[in-house]
């Protein structure tokens, strides 16, 4: 697969999230959706379980094997959610499993203000990703967080009210079962296809350029949550040193500046935009097929009678245009879930980190001490190893660059101890009291030993004879037989016809 697989592959997204979006939200059968679906991505206490699965439909014709293997990899690929639980808005957990290439890896992920922990089956300690502002150099947003979710609140208010419904769209109420419970709960069904989601946006965007007072609220809400952000210097150097240039102190005089932006914007985009879709389909005739009859989003959305998603069962079609590098003609999302106990006392199931944990944002985290993490004849040892090649390293060495300084000597050819072997993440020590030198494989923990002027070395304790004895250079940077070390931390050596050399491992 090529780049057109990468580009079609994040258009995907997109679509995705622009079509639930469209799904409609004006009143049907007096059912407030507006309403409804503003309160559902308000943050609050719950308990959830949920599946997902992606299924890319192969184009018709005979498949290469590379390709078949990769559509049957994705394809294989499920979520599943046993328990999500929500505490608030800065404390979740999630116990399920991946279904990976007829696998199953369990995992547990919790996470508060400070971090996330993720232990999965096969680990020794979990990942830990920190959160902390003082570790991510990202701005501490703890005190502005009741600001960001009432913006948040506010902008889905706003977009809401002025999309239009799509043709299909109806409410009828019946008897659903939710974590074994029997509720009667209000049915939003929605069906909305590619090729009428431009003729939603039109409207959407007129509506937008009619609401002069709704736009300049909204833009307010935007100005008392960033200006104090900006002006209290938790941006970076850059920002700061512009933000009254941006956000002038002013909020009325920001707000009528930049409304009356968006609104020349929104005319001068509306009053040709019939034409300039034409001329996007015409240049990118890809998107008649992606924005075609045969791209569908089928969506369930049940509510209670306090307007709570219960459950959720949603299916989405994006057709792909014909395409040798791309053998797909389609993907397939679906998505099933429950919730309950909502706005009830929910407490998280924590991971325990009381043996350690890896540290995510260790700058010297090396591929090493990630696999150490976890059992070899583990799944995720296997992934991690054979699918992602975390410990993979391509080294090109110049021979005639004094850089590298590659040495020939008597037909043998040697390089800096210490520079190869940390190229291969292997740890250099020297053993004090001795012109000895010990390199430790990051990979397997073998132990290499090398003294300087000598041509005898020992790998994990064994003795070895060298082509020639290790040398220390005149600029006093210490020279080993190159394909030795090499091949004794996992790499395999290759010269070219020119004389480049390639150190690989696997």
């Amino acid at each position: 697969m090529g780049m057109k697989t990468i580009k079609f592959k994040w258009l995907a997204l997109p679509l995705t999230l622009l079509m639930i979006a469209l799904a409609g939200c004006q009143a049907v059968a007096g059912f407030d959706i507006n309403k409804a679906l503003v309160q559902s991505i308000q943050p609050t206490s719950s308990e959830s379980k949920q599946t997902l699965s992606v299924e890319l439909v192969p184009a018709t014709g005979t498949l290469s094997a590379e390709d078949k293997k990769t559509i049957d990899l994705i394809n294989s690929f499920s979520l599943n959610v046993d328990s999500a639980k929500m505490q608030d808005a800065s404390n979740i957990s999630i116990k399920g499993s991946v279904g990976y290439d007829g696998n199953k890896l369990p995992f547990h992920l919790s996470m508060d203000d400070k971090g996330m922990a993720i232990q999965v089956e096969g680990a020794k300690q979990p990942v830990y990703i920190s959160l902390d502002p003082a570790d991510t150099g990202m701005p501490d947003m703890t005190e502005y967080q009741d600001q960001i979710q009432q913006l948040t609140k506010k902008a889905s208010e706003f977009v809401l009210k002025h999309l239009p419904n799509p043709s299909k769209v109806s409410v009828k109420q019946g008897s659903e079962t939710v974590n074994g419970e029997s509720l009667n709960l209000t049915n939003l069904q929605v069906e909305l296809r590619g090729d009428e989601l431009i003729g939603l946006i039109k409207p959407f965007l007129t509506s937008v350029a009619k609401d002069e007072q709704g736009v300049k609220d909204l833009i307010g809400t935007f100005y008392d949550v960033f200006y104090p952000l900006m002006s209290s210097g938790m941006g970076t150097d850059i920002i700061d040193s512009y933000a009254t240039d941006i956000l002038p102190e002013s909020k009325a005089v920001t707000v009528a500046a930049m409304a009356a932006a968006l609104q020349e914007e929104l005319n001068n985009l509306l009053a040709d935009y019939d034409q300039q879709m034409a001329d996007l389909m015409a240049e990118t005739p890809e998107l008649s097929t992606i924005l075609g009859k045969d791209t569908v989003l089928k969506m369930n959305l049940y509510f209670d009678s306090k307007l709570n998603i219960r459950k959720e069962k949603v299916e989405l079609n994006i057709a792909l245009p014909a395409s040798e590098d791309l053998p797909v003609q389609a993907v397939k999302v679906h998505v099933d879930s429950e919730i309950w106990n909502v706005g009830g006392t929910v407490k998280t199931d924590e991971v325990n980190t009381a043996a350690g944990v890896i540290d995510a944002m260790d700058p010297y985290l090396t591929p090493g001490q990630i696999l150490r993490n976890f059992d070899t004849n583990s799944v995720i040892y296997k992934i991690l190893k054979d699918e992602m090649q975390i410990s993979y390293k391509y080294i090109l060495l110049d021979p005639y660059n004094d850089y590298y300084e590659v040495i020939s000597k008597k037909n043998t050819s040697f390089v800096p101890l210490r520079y190869l072997s940390e190229q291969l993440d292997a740890d250099v020590k020297w053993t004090p009291g001795s012109n000895q030198i010990v390199i430790t494989d990051d990979i397997t923990g073998a132990k290499i030993a090398v003294t300087k002027g000598s041509n005898k070395a020992t790998v994990n304790g064994q003795p070895v004879t060298l082509p020639q004895a290790v040398f220390v250079h005149e600029d006093g940077t210490m020279y080993v037989p190159l394909r030795f070390i090499a091949e004794s931390l996992g790499a395999t050596v290759n010269v070219d016809e020119e004389g480049w050399i390639t150190v690989e491992r696997p």
